[in-house]
């Protein structure tokens, strides 16, 4: 068979490919964000999970193979985690659905946060196409650490042409796909998919914070459209207070208009989220919840302390709304979208988070839809 190199021309959505002994990592923010993320492990986790990467190709090759090298993680006393999911999707359409056993697995206790790596081996996913030349995606899990070792194939593979615009987004777990059950099942990759965009999705799991090195990092990456969502992690982290919130969200949408001075560039303020609409951070696991095969959030904050500045998603929602006002006499391209019109109260009613955090999948592909309506849409603030 012939070996195609792993190349930023073939592996799409990552900022930088990281060549080691053992496998190509993947990461989507560069060494220089690593570095200046501190060595917080959970920001280094997240970006090594390959939300919205995929390898896009061109081949008339019937059979396409992929060596992986996944991290499972898992929590002693916790029920297992699915295995990451790996779509394919040929000439647009989704034709198989594959998982990879065998791998490194990461053990993390809960109780104190300590982890140990378990190394395994690689494992080959043999993907079958249909006869004749095609245009395919091989979309990697959004939620699992990937590396990649070899790729081969009956035929040439050539990278496809970008032709379509960039849209680059930046968001707490729930954007870089949170409870869904497939890579192309996030809210991201389903609006991207219906708008006929090129997605790059900097979703981090715990660490949509206003951290510089994200905002320099969405500055220097190419795109034509530019959204953030913002709030969620703020108020369950529990990292600062109204007073810093404006003037640090100011700042950010500064440093990310120094790379994309006219660029759409919209802010959606949180969906909605019972445990934190006024309770602030920060959030903790549900110690009845251990044990019962659902781990479950509580907000650990006191509601009294909103008045002295503490953060809530209504407080939030209120200071994103002032924000936007403040810049818009100098800024025609910045948009406001409420995150309540995506998820809201009445859509809790129906579909609430089984977590008390997450959206479930279902929630993910409505999501996905009603932001693909209102923004990619006739009229919204990246219609072409």
């Amino acid at each position: 068979m012939i070996h195609t190199p792993l190349t930023t021309d073939l592996v799409v959505g990552v900022a930088e490919l990281e060549q080691t002994g053992r496998a190509t990592r993947l990461h989507r923010l560069p060494a220089s964000a690593r570095l200046r993320a501190g060595g917080d492990p959970q920001v280094l986790m997240a970006q090594a999970q390959p939300a919205g990467v995929r390898l896009a190709f061109r081949t008339g090759s019937d059979r396409v193979e992929l060596d992986v090298l996944p991290t499972k993680r898992v929590y002693p006393g916790a029920p297992p985690r699915p295995a990451g999911r790996y779509d394919v999707v040929v000439d647009g359409e989704v034709t198989d659905e594959l998982t990879a056993t065998g791998g490194d697995d990461l053990v993390i206790d809960l109780a104190t946060g300590r982890s140990e790596l378990r190394e395994g081996e690689p494992t080959t996913l043999a993907i079958a196409l249909p006869p004749g030349e095609h245009d395919v995606e091989v979309w990697l899990p959004h939620n699992e650490e990937t590396a990649l070792v070899a790729l081969r194939s009956d035929a040439a593979l050539a990278p496809l042409p970008r032709t379509r615009r960039r849209w680059v987004h930046h968001g707490s777990s729930i954007s870089q796909g949170s409870n869904a059950t497939r890579p192309t099942g996030t809210w991201p990759v389903v609006a991207a998919r219906s708008a006929g965009v090129d997605l790059v999705n900097l979703g981090l799991g715990g660490s949509a914070l206003l951290d510089p090195f994200v905002a320099t990092t969405l500055r220097d990456t190419p795109a034509d459209l530019v959204s953030l969502a913002v709030g969620i992690n703020l108020v369950n982290g529990d990292v600062m207070r109204r007073r810093a919130l404006g003037p640090a969200l100011h700042g950010y949408l500064d440093t990310i208009r120094d790379g994309h001075p006219t660029a759409p560039l919209l802010l959606v303020s949180p969906l909605y989220c019972p445990i934190h609409e006024q309770t602030p951070g920060p959030a903790a696991f549900d110690p009845a919840s251990f044990g019962t095969g659902q781990l479950r959030f509580v907000a650990t904050g006191n509601p009294a302390e909103v008045a002295a500045g503490r953060l809530t998603l209504e407080v939030v929602r209120e200071v994103l709304a002032e924000v936007v006002a403040a810049r818009s006499a100098d800024d025609d391209a910045l948009y406001l979208l409420d995150g309540l019109t995506l998820y809201g109260p009445q859509d809790e009613a129906r579909l609430p988070l089984p977590d008390d955090l997450h959206p479930d999948a279902q929630t993910q592909q409505l999501v996905g839809e009603r932001f693909a309506a209102a923004v990619f849409g006739a009229g919204g603030p990246f219609a072409a």
